[in-house]
């Protein structure tokens, strides 16, 4: 019955492929000045803090993607459905990217960004509560999983916050979007505190 399934690997090495093609379309964007100044470089910082920015985005989604497709071994139908949706809305932070950084991180660019962020994270919720749904307790207790929600739902919170104030303050929301980053840097922090906990 298990070998009719679709494996966690398949589905991870299919998102690592896209999320490699979605970097590299994001990389092609970043154009060398013409000018040899210091100057000309300095004067692309929007672009070069934008794509900084959704760099290290990507970079959390991949890790985090493999932290919780670790725990279980077979994909559902509506596991492998939501990732689809997910990794869709990822790629369009190519787009989102580039128009923010051509204008110079105007009001409605940015808007626009941070409203890509809430979808994208709204799709990462519903993975995790996919993936959550199968995990034994023995692997993940529930204190780790109320946790790891509860970041979620903040982190969604936050971008949804920095999309509203965007249009009137547009680095403020900028900022905002940086800072909810944070909260997922480290994909183990509630699971390593919980086991220190119980040691």
């Amino acid at each position: 019955m298990h070998g009719q399934k679709m494996t966690t690997e398949r589905v991870s090495a299919f998102s690592d492929a896209l999320i490699a093609v979605i970097m590299t379309i994001m990389v092609l964007e970043l154009k060398a000045p013409e000018s040899p100044e210091i100057t000309a470089m300095l004067a692309l910082w929007p672009t070069l803090v934008s794509y900084a920015l959704s760099y290290l985005f990507i970079a959390i989604i991949w890790i985090n993607h493999h932290h919780l497709l670790r725990l279980v071994h077979f994909a559902s139908t509506r596991l492998i459905w939501i990732n689809f949706v997910h990794l869709f809305l990822v790629s369009l932070l190519p787009f989102t990217t580039a128009w923010m950084a051509r204008t110079d991180l105007a009001p409605m660019p940015v808007a626009v960004y941070a409203a890509v962020f809430v979808l994208v994270n709204a799709a990462y919720l519903m993975f995790e509560r996919e993936i959550l749904a199968h995990v034994e307790t023995d692997a993940m207790p529930e204190q780790a999983r109320r946790l790891a929600r509860r970041r979620t739902l903040v982190g969604l919170a936050i971008f949804a916050l920095a999309g509203l104030v965007a249009p009137f303050v547009p680095l403020l929301g900028f900022f905002l979007i940086c800072c909810a980053l944070v909260l997922y840097l480290q994909p183990e922090i509630f699971s390593s505190r919980l086991q220190g906990q119980a040691e």
